[in-house]
């Protein structure tokens, strides 16, 4: 009888761990810490945004009008009515979408990580949510797992898979003001327009969601919050999103967006309230960067979403100097993709990834792992710093072969960065030293002199 007993006791104890283990999927890895967790993240710099959903077949435009700022909005900016919208879900059907080409674009582009919108503000998810029918394996005919897709394909490519998760939902009638279906009517962060369900959405559908996307899809590096200006969000609410995000996945980096109101561009504000793990300065560069971790996102033309009649598109030129301009204040680059309805990246953002990947192939090293500049920030282009070197990343070649840097750098060695073999002079005067640099810049784009400092 004894032995029967303790049989049933050891049967018991294991159904109950197995419960445990699948209904939860809590990670079993080591807690980091803060700097551990975020070591990844802060060597990586360079990452690729993708904003996709169904208003990527829409490219922001219905009959003679043309979305305002980004094709993303298209369901509020072209005044869809949620029921006229809802056909858009229906039709997504990208079948020429491929995840590992995708990832290997990003991949030969330099990007280390990728942020993919799992939900937009327009309620539709790519993943096979079972928290509702609105999402890519129920409502439309694709019938495939994005998420899966993709986080497998990072796996398998060695880039780390993160998602974005908006805290707006155009979609679902506790998510949005009181005069619903007038779905966007708190846009403003008004006071006055409040939902009183809004904690019922918040805890049986927005976050068992977040939950869905932490357990079910292998390892998260970033969970990116959007959205966190409404009205009926709140601080209390971030807070507990957070702790349930790390009690999930305990070294999961979160962005500032998950409290309310930012506190500007910092993680923290000046007291050191909560905000999430970094800042997330949106289409700027900080002139001087940010004292604490920082990403700036960044559209390729104007848009985010899919918007073909958008050609304002930056040069690769200037998208790598960008790249540059922020390592060298201490943030990471996230640069986005607007794929279209197919499943597509448009030819001008294939030709961009192309040319910066041919540019960080070269110069990599005086990017990745590197940290901000310490010396103020010069004439002709900028420094970024690794160990006992300086970068020196030039915009602007000097005509007459001479390039003047801080009279504080202590020169061993100086080589083009792309030509090591040949080591270039030095002169120290009483205001700069001088680098007799060839006349014609090596790197018409970005010229990197890697220095060598004087222990």
């Amino acid at each position: 009888m004894k032995d029967y007993k303790k049989i049933i006791l050891v049967v018991l104890v294991a159904i109950l761990t197995l419960q445990t283990s699948f209904g939860q999927k809590r990670s079993t890895k080591k807690r980091l810490s803060d700097d551990e967790r975020m070591e990844w993240w802060r060597d990586s710099k360079f990452g690729m945004f993708i904003h996709w959903g169904a208003y990527s077949i829409i490219g922001g435009e219905r009959g003679t009008k043309i979305a305002g700022g980004g094709a993303e909005w298209a369901m509020d900016k072209l005044d869809y009515t949620i029921e006229d919208y809802e056909k858009f879900p229906k039709m997504f059907n990208p079948t020429m979408f491929d995840a590992d080409a995708w990832v290997t674009m990003a991949k030969d582009a330099g990007m280390k990580y990728i942020v993919l919108t799992s939900k937009h503000h327009e309620g539709f998810g790519l993943w096979d949510s079972k928290v509702s029918d609105y999402d890519v394996m129920d409502t439309s005919p694709f019938k495939r797992d994005i998420i899966k897709e993709l986080s497998e394909a990072c796996k398998k490519q060695g880039i780390v898979f993160c998602f974005y998760y908006s805290i707006v939902d155009w979609h679902h009638p506790q998510a949005q003001g009181n005069l619903y279906p007038n779905y966007n009517i708190s846009q403003h962060d008004d006071p006055s327009v409040v939902n009183p369900e809004f904690p019922e959405y918040y805890e049986k559908y927005m976050k068992p969601q977040v939950g869905e996307l932490l357990k079910n899809y292998g390892d998260i590096g970033v969970v990116w919050f959007d959205g966190d200006w409404i009205s009926d969000y709140t601080t209390e609410m971030g807070k507990d999103l957070y702790k349930y995000i790390r009690d999930i996945q305990p070294n999961t980096i979160v962005n500032n967006r998950v409290d309310k109101g930012r506190k500007g561009m910092e993680g923290m504000d000046a007291v050191g309230n909560f905000a999430g793990d970094f800042g997330t300065p949106e289409q700027e560069i900080p002139d001087t960067g940010i004292d604490t971790d920082w990403e700036a996102c960044m559209t390729m033309n104007g848009s985010w979403g899919y918007k073909p009649s958008d050609n304002n598109w930056k040069s690769s030129k200037d998208l790598i100097q960008k790249l540059v301009d922020i390592v060298s204040k201490g943030g990471n680059f996230l640069l986005n993709i607007g794929p279209d309805g197919f499943g597509r990246f448009p030819s001008e953002s294939i030709r961009r990834l192309k040319a910066m990947g041919e540019w960080t192939k070269k110069n990599g090293e005086a990017v990745y792992g590197a940290s901000a500049s310490p010396y103020k920030k010069p004439k002709w282009g900028r420094y970024t710093k690794k160990d006992n070197v300086i970068y020196a990343h030039v915009f602007d070649w000097p005509k007459d072969g001479l390039l003047k840097i801080n009279k504080e750098i202590k020169v061993k060695k100086a080589t083009v960065l792309t030509n090591p073999k040949t080591k270039l002079t030095t002169t120290a005067t009483s205001r700069n030293v001088l680098v007799d640099v060839p006349m014609l810049a090596p790197d018409a784009t970005v010229t990197v002199i890697k220095i060598e400092l004087k222990k």
